[in-house]
């Protein structure tokens, strides 16, 4: 499969927003859910929300609930992150990701089949 490309990862002041965008090429997005995922230095890679398809199903961390919003759009094969009211805490190298799964917006790593290279957030306080 074509790869995931992720882009819109820069550095931003603390309470910022910023909109995250993964491209995934091929007629079988809309088929799967498609999640994000972050890893922060000397951290461990951890779960940020996912979208199922027809985006009827999402699920965020509890870190980023409230803040982050993940949304889909099928026309145009592409995954967004909505990030808001940021803090120094959400600096990572950010990741999309393509699960086997079509229905249930599933948050563990080993569910995910498809990886981006990631988009690195730096958020300055």
């Amino acid at each position: 499969q074509e790869p995931l490309v992720e882009s819109g990862g820069r550095l931003v002041q603390a309470g910022g927003s910023l909109r995250l965008t993964c491209a995934a090429p091929g007629p079988i997005f809309s088929s799967h859910v498609m999640g994000w995922f972050r890893q922060a230095p000397g951290k461990k890679r951890e779960f940020v929300a996912s979208i199922s398809r027809k985006a009827t199903n999402t699920r965020y961390a509890d870190a980023v609930k409230g803040r982050f919003i993940v949304s889909r759009d099928d026309t145009k094969n592409t995954l967004y992150l909505q990030m808001n009211n940021l803090s120094p805490e959400d600096t990572a190298d950010y990741y999309c990701a393509r699960s086997r799964f079509s229905d249930v917006a599933v948050n563990q790593e080993f569910q995910y089949d498809d990886w981006g290279q990631g988009t690195h957030v730096t958020v300055s306080s």
